[in-house]
């Protein structure tokens, strides 16, 4: 008898604490509201990649001189289910890939490396000619204005970023920028 009394109020106690701290969970708001939605989570997560693929397309776009890939405006990320997400992110990842595959071959590379091995190191800072292609301010200005605006001068570029800069001058200038080194390279 002492053993079921003694069973019963410990179930009663256990009872008592239970609703003690529901009620306190309770007074204290729902937890779930502070952490997002598991779906929640994942839109974010991929929408966040096809922005990181989407930028990254488009700085190698940029560089080439070629028009944007652009996205369609009037469709909100966050509005799409994570398979179709997840879908658009293969997409720009290949996008990106593709693009930054041709901006490592540029036209006449063999030209420009040649170029350059007359010319100053990538990162030569001495002014009044920076870079690797020894362009001054306004060449930069005229044919890498966007990076310009974003790097700064050429000598903060990356090589191939220096040298479709000089692809973009080549095609309306030829090797003129350039003379004597053109001429030691035999493109004069």
């Amino acid at each position: 008898m002492y053993d079921l009394r003694r069973s019963i109020l410990d179930c009663g106690l256990l009872l008592a604490l239970v609703g003690v701290f529901t009620g306190l969970a309770a007074a204290a708001g729902p937890t779930t509201s502070s952490q997002p939605r598991p779906a929640a989570k994942a839109v974010a997560y991929w929408s966040h990649r096809i922005r990181t693929w989407r930028v990254e397309t488009w700085h190698w776009e940029r560089v080439m001189g070629v028009p944007l890939i652009r996205a369609r405006p009037h469709r909100a990320l966050a509005t799409r289910s994570t398979t179709r997400l997840r879908r658009l992110t293969g997409l720009w990842h290949r996008r990106e890939h593709r693009a930054w595959r041709h901006a490592q071959h540029p036209p006449l590379l063999s030209d420009w490396l040649c170029i350059h091995r007359y010319e100053g190191a990538w990162n030569d800072a001495g002014a009044p000619y920076w870079g690797g292609l020894q362009m001054d301010l306004s060449f930069q200005r005229e044919y890498g204005s966007w990076l310009l605006r974003t790097k700064g001068t050429a000598d903060r570029w990356t090589p191939i970023e220096q040298i479709w800069a000089a692809v973009r001058a080549w095609r309306t200038r030829g090797f003129s920028p350039w003379p004597n080194t053109a001429r030691a390279c035999g493109l004069v």
